[in-house]
């Protein structure tokens, strides 16, 4: 299983990297111990540094502040005025991790609960069902094995409706909803049916309208030009939910050139395209408004939907809200174990300088084929998204930091944050839910859907800030 090897290679790549830097590399002895008892940010190594070779920007900033970051250190002056520098820790340690992934799962009972109670009024007043119905026309065409009106198909479309509109709170539960509904008909409960790989492909794809998050990021970080990236971002996860698809369906021979599939296609084109066209006489506020609007505003919609139907039906709206919250508490406690141990060897991965160790041979690469640099200086935000949506956020900051926030490798960076989504942790949690343990192809699928919208962000870099 694919999933099994990666994260049996995760754990082996990061414990031989590590032993070697600590036998071979000076100042590392501790670095076995700092992987494990750890957390973000505490000292790796310390080491002095000639006041010769520390760049004149560094020495500036530590005129008017007690530390510098320094490329994958951090400078400071002594009390007697020499250099000395320290290497952080990129993540928690394995100890602080599992409290990490347990919070994680808490932190979902409440969201999880409040969704899924709203969700079962909406089944027992036969709203899902309604929606299955109205989407069942393009469902049917790259779901087949979906039985007609299925209420899995209302699940999958509020949750991709959640998403489109970066309401992850939202979208998770009903997500993790529609994989139980997916479920019901598969045959073989510890492997992925064909529809549930589809349905998890095109979520893990990560199609948004609005990347609230980063142009708020932007704006903190004193970007003229937050909005810039706004619609790279879009055209980027556009295409990556559409290689999905279209891997998704060449594995499982569903013919996609049908012309219900292709009027669908069209209709969220012409939709993104208007909501560009919109964006674009926006200013930076005038988006975050609209977003947050627009976003909590159908969150308000989708409820008062769901009483109303409520009403007619005639159902207790209360006791079906409590059955269905209960079922949200069930579902946290469930993906817990599948969070530990993804999350554990990640962590590994990244503190053992495994990671460090790939970007700095593929900045060589780059080097020695008279590359440009600057894709590099944004890739690990790329590198990390599958992996860590924190992580790949801190590589983002950290880029628009070092390098400039409208500088094309910042915008490059905003726009990898925005084309992605952190596979490993969806796979976890949606997977787990569910009890899935043999994933197929589902890892191999989403991280080339990455790949598409990573590839493509960085097209649309030299074409938008070149």
């Amino acid at each position: 299983m694919a999933l099994s090897k990666i994260w049996t290679a995760f754990i082996l790549i990061a414990v031989l990297t590590a032993s070697i830097k600590m036998f071979f590399e000076p100042g590392q002895q501790n670095l076995f111990s700092v992987m494990v008892t750890g957390k973000s940010g505490d000292t790796v190594s310390v080491r002095n540094v000639d006041a010769a070779t520390v760049p004149d920007v560094v020495k500036n900033k530590l005129a008017t502040q007690s530390t510098a970051k320094w490329e994958k250190e951090v400078v400071f002056v002594t009390k007697e005025g020499s250099y000395r520098a320290y290497k952080p820790l990129s993540a928690d340690g394995i100890f602080e991790t599992t409290k990490v992934a347990v919070n994680l799962s808490i932190g979902l009972i409440g969201i999880m609960a409040l969704f899924m109670g709203f969700m079962s009024i909406a089944e027992r007043a036969g709203g899902v069902r309604l929606l299955s119905r109205i989407i069942g026309p393009f469902f049917s065409r790259i779901f087949p094995g979906v039985p007609k009106n299925h209420p899995s198909m209302g699940h999958m479309m509020m949750n991709f409706s959640a998403n489109l509109l970066g309401l992850d709170n939202a979208a998770t539960p009903f997500g993790i909803k529609a994989m139980e509904s997916l479920q019901e008909i598969n045959p073989d409960k510890t492997t992925a049916s064909n529809a549930q790989l589809m349905f998890l492909c095109l979520h893990a794809s990560g199609l948004t309208l609005i990347p609230t998050v980063i142009i708020a990021d932007r704006v903190v970080l004193n970007s003229a030009n937050p909005t810039n990236i706004f619609i790279p971002c879009m055209i980027a996860t556009f295409v990556a939910t559409i290689t999905a698809m279209m891997i998704v369906a060449w594995r499982q021979r569903i013919r996609i050139f049908q012309p219900v599939i292709m009027l669908w296609v069209l209709g969220i084109s012409t939709v993104i395209a208007a909501l560009i066209l919109y964006i674009r006489t926006l200013d930076a506020e005038g988006v975050k408004l609209f977003s947050t609007s627009l976003s909590n505003g159908i969150i308000l919609l989708i409820f008062v939907l769901i009483v109303l139907g409520g009403l007619y039906k005639k159902i207790n709206i209360f006791d079906a809200f409590i059955d269905g919250a209960k079922g949200g508490f069930e579902v946290a406690v469930k993906i817990i174990p599948y969070l530990v141990g993804l999350l554990v060897a990640i962590s590994l991965l990244r503190n053992s300088g495994a990671f460090e160790f790939v970007m700095d041979g593929i900045k060589s690469i780059f080097v020695m084929l008279n590359g440009d640099t600057r894709v590099v200086d944004a890739l690990p935000t790329a590198l990390l998204k599958p992996l860590s949506g924190s992580g790949a956020r801190a590589m983002m900051i950290d880029t628009l930091q070092a390098q400039g926030a409208d500088s094309f490798a910042g915008n490059l960076a905003s726009v990898f944050r925005g084309s992605a989504d952190t596979t490993f942790y969806i796979i976890a949690v949606y997977f787990g839910a569910v009890g899935i343990k043999n994933t197929r192809y589902a890892v191999t699928t989403m991280l080339l859907a990455d790949l598409a919208g990573v590839l493509t962000a960085i097209g649309l870099a030299y074409l938008f800030f070149a």
